[in-house]
């Protein structure tokens, strides 16, 4: 198994600086043209709605982000073709030839359990520097942070029976293959079918055989032998080619009695891809119990995702463990995870200059200001309470009574009293003045990680159905801030 830790090469041999949105180069070359060109600005990276209506969301893909980061640079290609079309300075082509990313990153945790309206990433870098890896931070944490919070739905449904990812060949072509599959493992997944994930990311690989397989011998029977005698102790296989119950188990049962077992090994398990999982797998169960192969499991696929899983749970399927494909890597119930990527504050002389998007849409108007998060928790029960934005300069005692509010209304408020909470600063340092300061963890690391952090949420936020909404709020400053902008904008418009 591939080697897989934190001195790994996290960039990408392939030059993706021009995967980006047309207007990233075109407002660059505005602003590169304007007294702004060196203003140092922040943006925050956030989302405003879980998937499926759920409780949480699992942030992934910072590591592709470092990756990018590291090798964002414009070749002698990439100038050419700018120049063909016709819409840029040869000063601003010189410009984009020689840049690099000075700013500063930082981020929560890959593998963190995360909210609405909290920024994920938080840039502070020059104006063109934080607009141009704009497209590229919300294409890759909108990709991850969508599989990795489908994959832990449907490990969470599973309770403690293994899900192995099998969605690469319904995924978005070979990227969203091999990152779903690494989002999907930090999401819990016991492994993968895809290979090429398997090699670069030390994921397990994990597979069986296909009915195609079955077809290619003279019978049921001859195929599964010749599996069982080239993988006799991995020996798993598929009963519903022909006939689940009158054909594949009793060939199963067979090969267990006639080559397995006088062979010192026994059949692993069996598969279903078709037909009532739940009536199947208990029929199936009886008789492996019956013929002494209590020891071999019962694996299930076919369009499975969290809600049919639990269901079969509900009816008392004998599944042991389950394939998900695309309902996982292309999380098909909620294909859009909707991270968008906002001005905060530009700074003036070092003074903080807060910026605010106001919508008729309330759930779209911003938090201004340059913004810490902290994630408080319980000191009792070491559960999360609430996640707390702030502005920059704020301090936090934890000794001391800490009062919370709505993002949007000042009566909705709780107090937490000193003494009863403990304080943890989310947004850790990953790019400080364009160096990677940021010991990144392995990918063993990241889901040990998550499945910490995961345990330390409510069980009420955990629901699939009405979960408890997190508190995601304010502190009073930052919520005066907030509505005073609110105010002055409603009275320019009068």
């Amino acid at each position: 198994m591939v080697s897989y830790d934190a001195k790994f090469d996290f960039r990408d041999p392939r030059n993706l600086s021009l995967c980006m949105d047309f207007y990233e180069l075109t407002m660059s070359q505005c602003y590169f043209n304007s007294p702004q060109k060196d203003t140092i600005v922040t943006f925050d990276l956030f989302y405003r709605k879980n998937p499926d209506d759920g409780g949480y969301a699992l942030f992934a893909g910072l590591e592709e982000i470092i990756g990018y980061i590291q090798n964002l640079h414009f070749n002698d290609e990439d100038i050419a073709y700018l120049r063909s079309l016709n819409h840029f300075s040869e000063p601003f082509l010189d410009y984009l030839r020689h840049f690099i990313f000075t700013g500063d990153l930082y981020a929560i945790p890959e593998g963190t359990p995360v909210f609405p309206y909290e920024p994920l990433i938080r840039v502070k870098a020059r104006l063109i520097e934080a607009q141009i890896i704009e497209t590229a931070m919300l294409l890759v944490i909108n990709h991850q942070t969508l599989i990795a919070t489908k994959a832990k739905r449907i490990v969470q449904a599973a309770q403690g029976r293994a899900i192995m990812e099998f969605g690469a060949r319904r995924a978005h072509n070979f990227d969203a293959a091999n990152y779903g599959a690494r989002a999907a493992y930090i999401g819990g997944v016991a492994g993968t079918a895809t290979t090429y994930a398997g090699r670069k990311f030390a994921i397990p690989v994990l597979g069986t055989m296909a009915h195609s397989f079955v077809q290619s011998f003279a019978n049921e029977y001859d195929a599964f032998l010749a599996y069982a005698r080239t993988y006799p102790d991995q020996c798993t296989v598929l009963l519903d080619t022909y006939d689940t119950l009158r054909s594949g188990l009793p060939n199963a049962i067979r090969l267990e009695k006639e080559y397995l077992a006088p062979h010192g090994h026994h059949l692993a398990g069996v598969r279903i891809d078709s037909g009532d999982m739940a009536y199947l797998s208990k029929q199936i169960r009886k008789a492996l119990d019956e013929n002494g192969m209590q020891a071999t499991n019962i694996v299930v696929s076919n369009s499975l995702d969290e809600y049919l899983i639990q269901s079969l749970i509900a009816q008392g399927a004998q599944i042991n463990s389950m394939g998900v494909g695309e309902n996982l890597v292309c999380s098909k119930s909620a294909p859009v995870f909707g991270g968008v990527y906002k001005l905060s504050a530009v700074f003036e002389k070092d003074e903080m200059i807060p910026k605010i998007k106001v919508s008729e849409n309330v759930e779209k108007v911003t938090n201004p200001g340059y913004k810490n998060l902290y994630r408080l928790y319980d000191k009792e029960s070491g559960k999360a309470l609430a996640d707390l934005m702030t502005l920059y300069d704020e301090q936090l005692d934890p000794q001391q009574d800490l009062t919370i509010y709505h993002q949007m209304n000042t009566w909705k408020n709780k107090t937490l009293p000193g003494g009863s909470y403990e304080i943890r600063d989310l947004l850790e340092p990953i790019f400080v003045s364009g160096k990677l300061v940021y010991d990144v963890p392995s990918l063993a690391q990241i889901r040990t990680y998550s499945e910490q952090e995961f345990h330390r949420l409510w069980d009420e936020v955990l629901r699939f159905e009405y979960p408890q909404v997190y508190y995601v709020d304010l502190s009073k400053k930052l919520l005066d801030l907030k509505l005073s902008m609110l105010e002055d904008v409603k009275h320019r418009g009068q």
